[in-house]
């Protein structure tokens, strides 16, 4: 199976929990999964991965690899990339994380890397989260909120793609918000007007239940559309 990369149209929108289900559907169809986050910002646990986002993971996955592989880069401030790497005077190496991609790479037969806030996050001054994926050749899953106001960020989201010469694989709708649109009038929106499929809607689910989430994906046409 591919390597595929997870972007998102903003920060909060579930990527995490999407690609830790995802992995764990993967993993109990058979398939040796690895799992990258590239970039992670935040409060560190006291105990275990650095971030949280990183060892749910992990976890799912089942993946042995280390930290340092995993997780190059953890700045312990809330913030994008480049700016927690110029608050903290740290200076990132993006041929750095390429290296441990490909490392991934030849260590699993498929590498989900989810990546941080949305498409055009910066990590250095003229290089974004497009960038990234665009240097790993990787095709792209568009992770979307069911809040109002998604529709305008995803059709942003695919554009960015489309500029950066991404292939999209389609979206993923994370209904998230309660209030926010309808399922099916959303996924079909989204269909009309960026000509993506999409991959799936998982309902509203408490939490970041991995379990939960996999059980989704496993019942849906997900893996077979990879």
């Amino acid at each position: 199976m591919k390597s595929y990369f997870i972007t998102g149209t903003d920060t909060g929108v579930g990527k995490t929990c999407f690609t830790a289900g995802l992995a764990l559907v993967m993993r109990n169809s058979g398939t040796d999964v690895g799992v990258m986050k590239p970039f992670a910002t935040g409060i560190p646990q006291k105990t275990g991965y650095q971030s949280e986002d990183v060892e749910i993971l992990v976890e799912a996955s089942g993946a042995k690899d280390g930290e340092s592989l995993v997780n190059p880069y953890f700045f312990p401030i809330p913030a994008s990339p480049y700016m927690a790497a110029n608050k903290l005077k740290t200076a990132i190496d993006v041929s750095l994380v390429l290296d441990r991609f490909e490392k991934l790479q030849s260590l699993h037969d498929s590498v989900l890397v989810e990546g941080i806030g949305g498409i055009m996050t910066p990590i250095l001054k003229d290089y974004h989260v497009a960038d990234l994926i665009k240097d790993m050749n990787l095709e792209a899953m568009i992770v979307a909120s069911s809040r109002i106001g998604t529709v305008n960020h995803t059709l942003l989201t695919c554009d960015a793609c489309a500029k950066y010469g991404i292939k999209a694989k389609g979206i993923v709708i994370n209904n998230s918000d309660a209030s926010g649109y309808a399922a099916d009038d959303l996924a079909s929106d989204l269909k009309n007007l960026s000509g993506l499929d999409v991959l799936c809607s998982i309902p509203h689910v408490d939490g970041c239940n991995t379990e939960k989430i996999s059980r989704i994906l496993a019942e849906s046409s997900m893996l077979s559309a990879l």
